[in-house]
């Protein structure tokens, strides 16, 4: 193969799962050109993430997608789990407080659609063999029907599942051990509708769970204690329904299957995400049990926290270093996550009598605590989870922040925060009223100050100027994070701040 028969691109995402699609939408958005490598031939009907919480909701709202998706599915605002453990989404602080339950391919199917409308190249059955890494870019070799093709790019982004060669290529370690084997997956259809909308049970047998799609089809996952049998063995209709009824009381009349599965689920997590021009997301850097149905969710999140930094380092506005910060950020989520989830299947798996009991009495006092429950659904949902920042900084840098009212003072600005977010820029908000004549295009703020950074910038005010932030400006990251704020803030304190987070303001006369 010589050089002539390389394919260029400025980056590369290898999988073309919701993590890998998400992504590669991100930055082709951006201006980015984007090839996305599959091994699959074509989409699978075969599909374990069916829970889209509602951090990831509003990703998608960012995005223009929420809605199309919701569509597809049943939101639930209640879930329990052993019997006794209630937990109430609906109290969450967002605009989506529930968790959508729909098939993933649902999922992946509006985010390659909004990926390929953006411009990503999606390549089909393309499996990478090799990858080495120069000084300014990464050159993988790709096995594909017609024979090995080269790919070359700045960067390569590993969202190739549990099993991701390009994490195995470029040498990743990835720690952990299995939690539970033959667990069993399956959609069926029912002739009796559970009581609870979602229902979750365990007993000495073994656990089952059921959840509705809303077309008709549930979601079983089911796992018998006394039956351990490898990945491919068959999978019998009888068999999952003899383990719902021991562990839910019920088979509720189960009749049909559109597709079975038997797997194992395991706990590992990459210690690092990055190593040079390749980096590793979703269930390539982090995997666990599906308690909480958090994977997926997961995963989508590194993506969105990782697209906008990997813009703004190939577009040189940003140094390669913020590229660090993916790590620093997401590292301890995924560990967290690993840790939720873990503490979820543990109490499932419950073998003895005793361990039963402890499992009882931590449920039924879980139960009656509502700030432990009103907790837990922030970090099952991925509301409670904020970033480091640095000392001093301002008690709102690195949240999460909510779907903000905007002022709609012209035609055409966006009414909410997350519609503004879906210019795939920076939003900066501030209700100061410093600007000649008490108004500008730029949210109350000089043009002069900000100006330079207008080709990066959504400009917004709060609908109430005599709120919480009226006082406050703040700078909102692509992925809805609070990158800095500040109280009334002078000129050169907002310069600095974007020209931190933005990089060098663009000179007069000159494009981005």
């Amino acid at each position: 193969m010589s050089d002539q028969h390389v394919t260029e691109s400025e980056v590369i995402v290898v999988g073309a799962g919701p993590t890998g699609l998400l992504l590669a939408g991100d930055l082709a958005a951006a201006g980015i050109r984007v090839a996305l490598l599959e091994k699959r031939g074509e989409e699978s009907n075969l599909t374990r993430a069916f829970a889209v919480h509602a951090r990831t909701l509003e990703l998608l709202d960012a995005r223009g997608l929420a809605e199309e998706l919701i569509a597809t599915g049943t939101p639930l605002d209640r879930l329990r789990f052993f019997g006794k453990l209630r937990i109430d989404l609906s109290k969450l602080p967002s605009r989506f407080p529930f968790v959508l339950v729909t098939p993933q391919s649902q999922t992946e199917r509006v985010l390659q659609e909004r990926a390929l409308k953006a411009g990503v190249v999606l390549l089909r059955e393309h499996q990478v063999t090799g990858l080495r890494q120069h000084t300014d870019h990464v050159v993988l070799t790709v096995q594909t029907p017609e024979g090995p093709v080269r790919h070359r790019a700045q960067y390569v982004v590993g969202t190739d599942g549990v099993h991701s060669s390009v994490r195995e290529l470029v040498g990743i370690p990835f720690p952990g051990e299995s939690v539970v084997s033959s667990v069993l997956l399956a959609d069926v259809r029912l002739t009796e509708a559970p009581h609870d909308v979602f229902t979750a049970g365990a007993t000495a047998d073994g656990f089952g769970f059921l959840a509705p799609f809303g077309d008709g089809w549930y979601r079983v996952i089911a796992w018998d204690r006394t039956r351990r049998l490898p990945d491919d063995a068959p999978v019998e209709l009888a068999e999952i329904a003899d383990i719902a009824r021991r562990t839910l009381g019920a088979d509720y009349g189960l009749h049909e299957a559109r597709w079975m599965s038997r797997f194992h689920s395991d706990e590992r997590q990459a210690p690092r995400y990055r190593d040079g021009r390749v980096l590793i997301a979703g269930d390539a850097a982090h995997c666990h049990s599906p308690a909480g149905g958090q994977g997926m969710n997961t995963g989508m999140q590194d993506a969105a926290n990782l697209s906008w930094k990997l813009a703004a380092v190939v577009r040189g506005r940003q140094p390669e270093s913020l590229l660090d910060s993916y790590q620093s950020e997401r590292h301890p989520v995924g560990k967290m996550v690993l840790r939720s989830s873990g503490a979820l299947i543990r109490l499932g798996l419950a073998q003895s009598a005793a361990a039963r009991a402890v499992r009882a009495a931590v449920t039924t006092l879980a139960g009656a605590l509502d700030p432990v429950l009103d907790r837990g659904a922030r970090l099952v949902s991925g509301l409670g989870f904020s970033y480091p920042t640095e000392p001093g900084s301002h008690p709102l840098a690195g949240r999460r922040m909510p779907d903000l009212r905007l002022a709609q003072d012209a035609p055409n600005r966006p009414a909410r925060l997350y519609e503004a977010l879906r210019a795939g820029r920076f939003v900066l908000v501030s209700a100061d009223e410093r600007a000649p004549g008490g108004s500008s295009p730029f949210g109350g703020l000089e043009p002069a100050t900000t100006e330079p950074w207008q080709d990066r910038l959504v400009f917004a005010a709060p609908a109430d100027p005599h709120g919480k932030l009226r006082a406050t400006v703040l700078l909102v990251r692509p992925d809805g994070y609070a990158a800095w704020a500040a109280a009334d803030p002078s000129r050169a304190e907002l310069r600095t701040a974007l020209t931190h987070w933005l990089g060098a303001p663009t000179e007069p006369g000159r494009g981005a």
